[in-house]
């Protein structure tokens, strides 16, 4: 059901939780304490909607980008090779393109913390618009990386109708601007593009938060991997990921749950008394079969997160023995490290390491522009 612990020692009290655990977290939100919550998200949260990975051998996506004769799949998010050849990103807008994939109940529970006025700020880095189709109120959303809401032309940034784009990627074909006849784009970040200036605008309001939620990303990404060190160090912050990331676990109040996301948001929700509420909503938005597809998946996921804390209890009690025993144990990142060695990769990390909802790395410059770089996140 996932794992929680920390690279704290023990002895080291929390500042604003009880103890670092998801019920305390949920303690300190129906506390009223949590007024401004920022929820950061990224490819991991979208693994149980069935997006497919564009660089694995097992998707069709990938043997249908492999006929194109691409020399890396990572071409079709090049600004360049989109100038010169549009036609493999449509192939795989085909397959990506909003309408096809539904939310999972990690992106129903960020909308139930907006419908219940909690919700400050969501950074995501996906391209899927799966929060959007959750319910969640488009002014609360930065999407870092942008997203297929919407399209214009790369020449005279003329808005491109949305009617008019469905139709052509349900073809694969590649738009053409009404006005100019340029290339038609989504406003997706490509390699060497910027970051939308919204993601600047609003990267001071990690720094106002109360709570900090990250689910599913690597934090490999880069401003948006900083984001979570923005909020003030007593700040708590969860991890929902299959391992620890960034700097989370490493302050007072940060709780890591290890493990699929969907997993771990259920735990936190029947925490809050929010599960059956939740349940009823998400299912009532994707329907019982898409909800049952899904659980299917989960279930498998949970077996395999069952072994994972098996593994952990057992470390743990070796190293209590350890200690006794006067015998130097390992910390508490070896023993992450050791978890995750030896833990078969699954679904959703081969999805953050190589997915198609966050293929760019940006690195700021002092001037504030970015110069977008390839990346495994």
């Amino acid at each position: 059901m996932g794992q929680e612990f920390s690279a704290v020692p023990e002895t080291t009290k929390p500042e604003n939780l009880s103890e670092r655990s998801l019920p305390a977290v949920a303690d300190y939100i129906k506390s009223g304490k949590a007024k401004k919550v920022v929820v950061l998200t990224g490819a991991g949260i979208s693994t149980a909607a069935g997006i497919p990975d564009f660089r694995s051998p097992e998707t069709g996506l990938y043997a249908n980008l492999a006929a194109l004769d691409l020399e890396e799949p990572e071409d079709v998010f090049s600004l360049p090779f989109f100038k010169e050849n549009p036609k493999p990103f449509y192939v795989l807008a085909k397959d990506l393109y909003p309408g096809k994939f539904h939310p999972t109940i990690s992106h129903v529970f960020i909308n139930l913390l907006a419908t219940k006025g909690l919700l400050y700020q969501l950074f995501t880095q996906n391209i899927d618009c799966l929060e959007r189709r959750a319910g969640v109120p488009a002014d609360l959303i930065v999407e870092a990386h942008g997203s297929f809401a919407s399209q214009r032309c790369i020449d005279c940034k003329t808005p491109y109708p949305d009617d008019k784009m469905r139709e052509h990627v349900s073809r694969a074909e590649v738009p053409h601007c009404e006005k100019c006849n340029g290339l038609v784009k989504p406003d997706i970040v490509f390699f060497h593009e910027n970051l939308p200036s919204l993601f600047f605008d609003r990267r001071h309001m990690a720094e106002e938060a109360d709570l900090v939620l990250v689910l599913g990303t690597s934090l490999t990404v880069h401003p948006f991997a900083g984001l979570p060190d923005l909020a003030p160090f007593e700040v708590p912050r969860v991890l929902f990921n299959m391992e620890r990331v960034g700097s989370l676990g490493s302050q007072p109040d940060d709780v890591l749950v290890l493990g699929d996301c969907d997993t771990g948001v259920r735990k936190l929700a029947d925490a809050l008394g929010w599960r059956e509420e939740l349940e009823a909503e998400w299912r009532k938005l994707v329907g019982d079969e898409e909800a049952d597809r899904q659980l299917k998946g989960s279930a498998k996921r949970e077996v395999e997160d069952e072994v994972s804390q098996l593994v952990h209890d057992v470390d743990k009690v070796l190293h209590v023995h350890d200690v006794s025993s006067g015998s130097s144990s390992p910390s508490p990142e070896a023993v992450a490290a050791k978890q995750q060695k030896e833990t078969p990769p699954t679904t959703q990390q081969q999805v953050q390491q190589s997915g198609p909802a966050a293929v760019e790395e940006s690195v700021e410059t002092t001037t504030g522009t970015e110069e977008v770089k390839p990346t495994g996140a």
